[in-house]
C-alpha cells in the first residue's frame, strides 16, 4: 500500500478542520472541525502502523486512546455550549466574553492583571504581618 494517499487525504482533512475552526462562529461548527482535524490525526496512525507493519500495533492502540479523548472533549464541550446558550441565548463565539461579570462588565476592565493583583495582596498581608510581630515585641 503506497502511503501517500492516506497522508494526502489525512492532510485535507486537517486542512479543512482548522478552516473551520478558524472560520466559523457557530460554537457546534467549531467542535465539528475539532472533530475532522482529530479524525485525520486518527488516519495518519492507522496508515503509518500499516506502513511500518509494526507487531505491537501501537498506531492502532494510539487511534483507540484518540477516539476515547475525542468522545470525552465533545461530550464536555456540548454540555458547555449548551449551558452557554441556555444562558446567552446564543452559540457565536465572536458575541461570547470570557470572562464577564452579570452586568456585563469585563473583570479586568480597570487594566489590572490578576496576577500582580496577588503579589500586591499578599507583600500587603506581608507587610501586616510583620507589623503586628514589632507591635507584639
Amino acid at each position: 500500500m503506497h502511503l501517500v494517499y492516506p497522508v494526502v487525504l489525512s492532510s485535507l482533512l486537517f486542512a479543512i478542520g482548522v478552516y473551520g475552526v478558524l472560520a466559523r462562529r457557530n460554537a457546534i461548527l467549531v467542535l465539528m472541525a475539532v472533530e475532522l482535524m482529530l479524525s485525520a490525526v486518527n488516519l495518519n496512525l492507522v496508515a503509518f502502523d500499516v506502513w511500518l507493519r509494526d507487531k505491537l500495533h501501537a498506531g492502532q492502540a494510539l487511534t483507540l486512546f484518540t477516539i476515547t479523548i475525542a468522545a470525552a472533549e465533545i461530550g464536555l464541550g456540548l454540555a458547555i455550549v449548551l449551558m452557554v446558550f441556555r444562558n446567552r441565548g446564543s452559540t457565536d463565539v465572536d458575541r461570547l466574553r470570557e470572562l464577564a461579570d452579570a452586568d456585563g462588565r469585563s473583570l479586568f476592565a480597570s487594566g489590572t492583571d490578576p496576577a500582580d493583583a496577588a503579589d500586591d495582596a499578599s507583600g500587603s498581608e506581608a507587610a501586616d504581618t510583620a507589623g503586628k510581630k514589632a507591635a507584639v515585641a
